[in-house]
């Protein structure tokens, strides 16, 4: 009997968590016996759509199914092409609302799986709160047409502090680009009126470029900068963990990989002939704990 192939769609190689995600997913396929082959949609949502749609097509070498991470939207018109050709269709990190409608039409598995994006948000919120008591924080938020994005955002502003306010930069992801968002935002006159009390990123790789785009202010500048905390999201244990043990942020927030229990659950429908559960959520926890980030902040004068 030929191994079951799984085509798990990741959005870029340039990430700490996607790195991560593919680690994780080829762990789980090799303990499972499932043949994997990942792909990377450099970013670009209409590369990702592209590269989908053309696999759905190739009918020689038709996968059992299709885990997606998506750049952007949801796909919904490729989500309906891949289930109407036989093939599963699970979603990573996005919980789009057809996902009920193509579970009733299609007999192949059809799930969201996901890290509690809201959760991420409401503690980073908290985070925010040990660190700032009030005044201005720069806060790097991944594309607008991200759902993690958007979440993440929605529950950040539900748990800080009122008195805290935001100036919003956006980034891909990518260190590349939140150096490139931050640098930018550095060049305007209006940014040395502004004291800003963190640095606040959607994740660790956009936190670490962030900080990295200090390094071409003056020297004057960049002592402003010196005791300014920064925080990100997605904790992997070699980069964002790794930092916060280093001083380079002061917090991160765990969010395990999502693709990996993904395949899990597919594996397991394909199995047994019946339904995932909708919808999953995978529940994220701060690092270091809010009481000992408080307790930090506190020592370093935060």
């Amino acid at each position: 009997m030929n191994p079951l192939h799984v085509v798990v769609a990741l959005t870029t190689r340039d990430n700490d968590y996607q790195a991560e995600q593919a680690v994780s997913v080829s762990d789980i396929a090799a303990r499972l016996g499932v043949k994997i082959e990942i792909i990377y949609a450099d970013n670009d949502a209409v590369n990702q759509t592209q590269q989908l749609i053309k696999i759905i097509q190739n009918n020689e070498r038709k996968p059992a199914a299709i885990l997606v991470e998506p750049v952007g939207t949801g796909m919904p018109q490729v989500a309906k092409a891949a289930v109407a050709a036989g093939i599963g269709w699970g979603m990573i990190n996005s919980a789009p609302d057809y996902i009920p409608e193509l579970r009733r039409a299609g007999n192949v598995p059809v799930f969201s799986i996901s890290t509690d994006q809201s959760e991420v948000g409401r503690i980073q919120g908290e985070q925010v709160g040990a660190l700032v008591q009030e005044g201005s924080i720069l806060y790097i938020e991944g594309p607008s047409t991200s759902t993690a994005a958007q979440l993440r955002t929605k529950g950040m502003l539900s748990t800080k502090p009122a008195s805290v306010t935001l100036k919003n930069l956006r980034g891909d992801w990518t260190e590349r680009s939140a150096h490139h968002s931050v640098a930018s935002w550095l060049s305007l006159a209006s940014s040395r009126q502004m004291q800003i009390k963190a640095v606040i990123s959607q994740n660790d790789a956009m936190a670490i470029g962030a900080r990295k785009a200090l390094a071409n202010l003056t020297e004057e500048d960049r002592e402003r900068w010196q005791n300014v905390p920064f925080t990100g999201c997605d904790g992997v244990t070699k980069t964002g963990q790794d930092w916060v043990r280093r001083k380079l942020l002061m917090a991160t927030i765990i969010t395990a990989p999502a693709a990996g229990p993904a395949l899990e659950l597919l594996v397991k429908a394909v199995k047994s002939g019946a339904m995932p559960p909708e919808s999953t959520l995978i529940s994220p926890k701060s690092f270091p704990a809010i009481g000992e980030l408080q307790a930090e902040a506190k020592r370093a004068g935060a």
